[in-house]
């Protein structure tokens, strides 16, 4: 019951946080990045829970799904719109030391969630796996978006 209430407080801050980052133009592109982060990490979460590298015992949807998608949907995307705000105006330095920075924050919640909680347990992942898993995600799909046609002040 514990796990499921800090589920629900995530997904509610999760869109709180969402609503809060849209207040401001350009509406397009933070939309884009919460998408493509969703749609990128719904893929590899998929994968990695199917191969069996970690397992998620408490979850909102665990009749119909294995992976979280209170992670894959809602909170990493969010994140994903914050990097995004964060690197608006950034070079490729910007960009990876950013990634370096939000990255570290989701692997160290997600390291003691996995050690105190119920709602994520490691099989053959590692927080490391995490981290850089995280960070070259949120790369790729920055540079995606920055060469997307009509992004053209943002090159």
């Amino acid at each position: 019951m514990f796990e499921k209430a800090i589920l629900w407080l995530l997904v509610f801050l999760g869109i709180g946080l969402f609503i809060f980052s849209l207040r401001k133009p350009p509406l397009k592109e933070w939309l884009l990045f919460f998408l493509l982060t969703g749609y990128f990490s719904s893929i590899i979460g998929v994968i990695v829970v199917e191969e069996g590298m970690l397992t998620y015992p408490v979850n909102l949807f665990n009749r119909h799904f294995d992976s979280s998608l209170t992670y894959e949907y809602v909170l990493f995307p969010v994140l994903g719109i914050y990097y995004y705000q964060s690197t608006f105006r950034s070079g490729w330095g910007g960009y990876v030391g950013k990634a370096a920075i939000y990255s570290a924050i989701i692997t160290i919640l997600e390291f003691f969630l996995e050690k105190y909680t119920d709602l994520i347990h490691y099989e053959s992942w590692t927080w490391w796996y995490t981290f850089l898993s995280t960070l070259l995600l949120l790369v790729m799909i920055r540079v995606i978006v920055k060469y997307l046609p009509g992004n053209e002040q943002q090159r």
